[in-house]
């Protein structure tokens, strides 16, 4: 039995805070039930992304709706608010949130008290100054922009085979990936592995005709699974007619010309930047201690150095890890988030209850990723595995991880109808404007881009 009535308050409706309050749900069922506790998560969507699946998703293979899981029905117990927490004033333990109906009620931010604080924001795409990346410019951090970016590909595809001008043509196939990461091999792979299986449908063009290049400012793509398997794919994508421009930057894609510092400029409609994360914003609007890198400064149970009644873990989070030599912090990755927020739900129910905490503890087992359909690369318990057993691999470990049951089983049945059935090749643009139709039927003004996304 908890110590006296307690409100906790889950910031990020992610990897952390979803799994967390999921744990929280289970260990705290009697408490819930007799409302000794509550739980508040508040999450600017309603949804978690499992991020993973996110190429997979642009590549057609499995439907955006399969890669959320719907908050509201995982935590049955829990207070949901759809917003986004602006400041935190811990010392008074008050949140200042914004909600969907705060700017038509008018009567500014609200305030939410806690007694205990759990901080999973997670992060953000880290960006640079750089000519013409707000303008032109995608990310790939979202369901909705690996979607866009789908659509958006078929549809420069089609321009390409409507157009009589080579210029545009040129452009409208030239697709250039900024982030040699995971996010930025993987989408690269997937996409140029969907776009050469579209291809086949086009009577003007060929996959020959499509330029893609991968820039990567470091001199390696994909460090996570080792030199050697980081060689071997670029000398794979490089078998697949992708450029691979090590130690490079974007300098500028102003104007719809992307100029790499080599020198090299490329007309094209298409920039994907993955070039890394930040922390979120709301981390530097609290009064908690920050590291260099703006992250929480943590304990390895997961607790706020140095401060009560306060929790993170993460990509928020700047966890010791206790595997490796001092000073040593764990990876903001999904392998770790998972974890954590698994001993983060224990050790708050331990602190309500005046258990003594766990410590976190887990050693990098590797990692696996996928470069298109049956081409992959893994790392895992210093095993090297390369192609299809890779690429089974990594379907097999994400499959595993994709919260809920009903999620692993649309998943499951999707790639089974895929090995069955052919590709679908159709971009959905449209989605982005869905009254440009109508407003065009009722006499308004037609949009600039009525139909499409570029």
């Amino acid at each position: 039995m908890v110590k006296e009535r307690a409100r906790i308050l889950i910031v990020g409706g992610g990897y952390v805070g979803m799994y967390t309050a999921l744990r929280l749900q289970r260990q705290l069922k009697p408490e819930l039930k007799r409302g000794e506790a509550e739980i508040t998560v508040v999450s600017p969507d309603p949804y978690m992304t499992y991020q993973p699946f996110l190429p997979e998703a642009a590549a057609g293979s499995i439907s955006p709706r399969h890669v959320v899981v719907p908050l509201r029905r995982v935590l049955d117990r829990c207070r949901i608010v759809i917003g986004e927490v602006r400041s935190i004033d811990h010392a008074k333990r008050t949140a200042t949130l914004t909600t969907l109906a705060t700017e038509e009620e008018g009567a500014g931010a609200e305030q939410l008290t806690y007694d205990e604080l759990v901080l999973a924001p997670g992060s953000v795409s880290r960006t640079l100054p750089i000519p013409g990346l707000a303008d032109f410019a995608i990310g790939f951090k979202t369901v909705e922009e690996a979607i866009g970016l789908r659509n958006h590909v078929i549809e420069q595809m089609d321009i390409a085979s409507s157009t009589r001008d080579p210029a545009i043509r040129d452009a409208a196939l030239t697709f250039v990936f900024v982030g040699g990461g995971y996010a930025g091999v993987e989408a690269l792979g997937e996409l140029e592995d969907m776009a050469r299986y579209t291809a086949r449908y086009y009577h003007n063009l060929k996959p020959e005709d499509m330029k893609w290049i991968l820039v990567e400012a470091s001199d390696r793509i994909l460090p996570e699974v080792g030199e050697e398997m980081g060689r071997y794919t670029v000398s794979q994508l490089r078998r697949r007619n992708i450029e691979v421009r090590l130690e490079t930057r974007l300098n500028s894609c102003a104007d719809r010309v992307a100029v790499l510092s080599d020198g090299a400029r490329f007309p094209t409609r298409t920039v994907v930047w993955t070039a890394g994360v930040k922390p979120h914003p709301v981390l530097a609007a609290t009064d908690l201690p920050l590291n260099e890198r703006g992250r929480l400064t943590c304990t390895p149970r997961l607790t706020v150095d140095g401060v009560a009644h306060a929790w993170a873990a993460g990509d928020a989070a700047a966890v010791p890890d206790v595997t490796a030599e001092p000073g040593k912090e764990t990876a903001p990755n999904a392998q770790h988030a998972v974890r954590q927020a698994k001993v983060l739900g224990d050790n708050l129910a331990h602190t309500l209850r005046g258990e003594p905490l766990e410590t976190y503890s887990h050693k990098y087992v590797g990692s696996v990723a996928s470069l298109g359909l049956h081409k992959g690369v893994a790392y895992v318990y210093g095993r090297k595995l390369r192609g299809y057993p890779a690429w089974f691999m990594h379907r097999v470990y994400h499959l595993s991880r994709v919260p809920t049951f009903n999620r692993k089983a649309r998943v499951l049945a999707e790639w089974t109808l895929a090995g069955l059935f052919k590709r679908e090749i159709v971009s959905l643009g449209s989605l982005e404007h869905p009254r440009a139709e109508f407003e065009l039927a009722a006499g308004g003004k037609p949009p600039t881009d009525p139909k499409g996304s570029s």
